[in-house]
């Protein structure tokens, strides 16, 4: 009787629930503990707001078992018959029980602890530490997101970013649109059309949408077509982050270093030979001990050092703190870039002109994607960590599991977890 008084107050039973036997194997190192309730006991109907009150027991179904805690070193594991009752609305419906939420092969105090050690750890470290299968440890991780993904309110952020990222080899992307005031991963989509955002949109009302403030993103343009289509007043929401901006124009400036490279190199010139990451720096990021030979460069007339002044010149713009001045330097810088006879930065410059609105409406919001930028690494960590996946469904699992801010516990109900 000793172990099942203990193991009575072990699991927090209260009534009507009892331990009834209690089996312990050395040799399998496991504990069976089987619990039951009196005869003639009444059940609330599981369905919430049920107004039908305790109803009789009418059958059991077939025993079942759920794995518990370890007891020291050993393995346990909960055997019962769940009561059914006989609903006069939702007819038969299998009672809840106190230690397990339906469908489910382990208790609640189970649960939770692996969704303590899948967080610190990836799903093979942590099926090994919890002596479940790998699939287990997946069905734990599935179970907890989608929980906290039916338990997320309906509602939609402020202010959110919206970014892709590389979910495999080749052009594999998933859409990404996170919270810029949790830092929390709010939506998933496969690949990077105007229909994978267009998802995230239609999710909510009207009037849940007219709630979002500003979106920062890309200049892709799938991207901005899905906030045109879903928010009013567009132009004074959508955002162009400015470390997308930059490096696009980035990019325009080693297009300019690639082709003088070229030129140069014909007439036996060697200048810009090794320079390619030095005009990728910003002025203060350069490391010192590059300092004095991109000074030498730069004294040198260079496309490729008016190219560079060109993209430096335009980092000024987000340190305005009015939007008048802001867009006078813009006019300026406009009209430079397009008078410079360097194609790629005319190139550059046309483009930025076409989404001139998404620039100044910086200086209405203030924000950027630096969120998306961290979650992007953290995702990557995930990926890493998975040693990549191949299955697109568990990676989004992964991704909302760690990164989406869910509710991811189940919730007691008195009775052991």
């Amino acid at each position: 009787m000793r172990d099942i008084e203990l193991y009575q107050q072990i699991l927090g039973l209260v009534e009507p629930w009892t331990v009834t036997r209690v089996e312990l194997s050395v040799d399998q190192r496991r504990v069976d503990v089987w619990v039951g309730h009196p005869r003639r006991v009444r059940f609330a109907c599981p369905e919430p707001g049920c107004e039908h009150g305790q109803l009789p027991v009418r059958d059991h179904s077939d025993e079942r078992e759920w794995r518990h805690l370890d007891s020291m070193q050993f393995l346990t594991y909960l055997h019962a018959r769940p009561p059914r009752v006989q609903c006069p609305t939702h007819g038969v419906r299998q009672v809840r029980l106190p230690w397990a939420e339906p469908m489910s092969r382990f208790t609640l105090l189970f649960e939770r602890l692996a969704i303590d050690v899948l967080r610190e750890c990836h799903v093979e470290a942590a099926a090994w530490l919890l002596r479940v299968s790998w699939d287990e440890a997946w069905h734990l991780m599935q179970r907890a997101v989608a929980r906290g993904l039916a338990a997320k309110p309906t509602t939609a952020p402020a202010r959110i970013g919206v970014d892709e990222k590389a979910a495999g080899r080749g052009q594999d992307y998933l859409t990404v649109v996170c919270n810029l005031d949790t830092g929390t991963v709010e939506y998933l989509a496969d690949e990077r059309r105007q229909a994978s955002l267009d998802g995230y949109f239609t999710q909510f009302t009207d009037q849940q949408r007219q709630r979002i403030e500003a979106v920062a993103m890309d200049m892709w343009e799938p991207y901005t077509a899905s906030v045109r289509a879903h928010l009013p007043d567009p132009d004074e929401k959508i955002v162009f982050d400015r470390f997308h901006v930059m490096r696009y124009l980035t990019g325009a400036v080693d297009t300019v270093r690639k082709r003088e490279h070229k030129a140069l190199s014909r007439a036996g010139d060697a200048t810009l030979a090794g320079s390619k990451y030095l005009w990728l720096y910003s002025a203060e990021n350069l490391p010192d001990r590059w300092a004095d030979r991109f000074a030498a460069l730069r004294a040198v007339d260079l496309r490729t050092g008016r190219a560079w002044a060109i993209k430096e010149s335009l980092r000024h713009f987000w340190s305005y703190q009015r939007r008048g001045w802001a867009a006078k330097h813009w006019r300026r810088w406009y009209f430079w870039a397009t008078h410079s006879r360097l194609q790629p930065v005319i190139d550059a410059a046309h483009t930025l002109k076409r989404h001139e609105a998404g620039l100044l409406s910086y200086f209405n919001h203030r924000i950027t994607n630096a969120t998306a930028e961290g979650l992007n690494s953290r995702i990557q960590a995930i990926r890493a960590n998975g040693r990549g996946y191949r299955n697109r469904d568990n990676l989004k699992t992964a991704i909302y599991f760690h990164c989406g801010g869910l509710r991811l516990y189940p919730q007691t109900h008195g009775n052991p977890g």
